[in-house]
């Protein structure tokens, strides 16, 4: 049992061994949740010397991790019929762990603003743009996991989801904010 923990939370991570296609699919789907809903959190925040939003953006990702895993654990009894293992639970909360991976670039850039390096509200709009990007990127990342080399369809599709994120958590703000 313990092996197998920590096969499940460290490959592939540490290791070469490449992600099958379901594992990969769990994963970029929880990277694209994180980011958007991190960048939903960062958008409506007020910042200033005093409040930078770490807070609102830890607890964002903290929660959603949560609700995230629960849900997968819930999907996965259901499509398969039966109780989970430990197992089935660890490999849940290794996939979602990209929801908590998600918060670490804003935390830090608005850890800068905290200390005084940046003003606030250039922190905060680094830290979406940052967001922005790596929600962008993540085509050059399912491109790489196809075994293809990226060319310039990759690069409008890097520009066409960022532009769907931006919506999508445009929507957000408007119908939660």
């Amino acid at each position: 049992m313990d092996s197998i923990s920590h096969e499940l939370l460290h490959r592939p991570l540490f290791s070469r061994v490449p992600l099958d296609q379901g594992n990969a699919a769990s994963r970029i789907s929880a990277y694209i949740y994180g980011n958007v809903l991190i960048l939903a959190a960062l958008i409506p925040v007020a910042p200033s010397a005093e409040n930078v939003g770490i807070l609102v953006v830890l607890g964002t990702a903290v929660s959603t991790f949560i609700a995230h895993s629960f849900a997968e654990s819930v999907g996965r009894s259901v499509r398969e019929g039966s109780p989970q293992t430990t197992a089935d639970r660890l490999a849940d909360l290794r996939d979602s762990l990209p929801i908590l991976s998600s918060a670490v670039v804003p935390c830090v850039v608005l850890a800068a603003a905290a200390f005084g390096w940046l003003q606030p509200r250039t922190a905060q709009v680094l830290a979406e743009v940052v967001m922005l990007v790596r929600i962008a990127g993540i085509v050059f990342v399912i491109r790489r996991l196809q075994g293809r080399r990226p060319d310039r369809s990759t690069l409008i599709g890097a520009v066409v989801l960022g532009c769907a994120a931006t919506t999508v958590v445009a929507v957000k703000v408007v119908l939660t904010h």
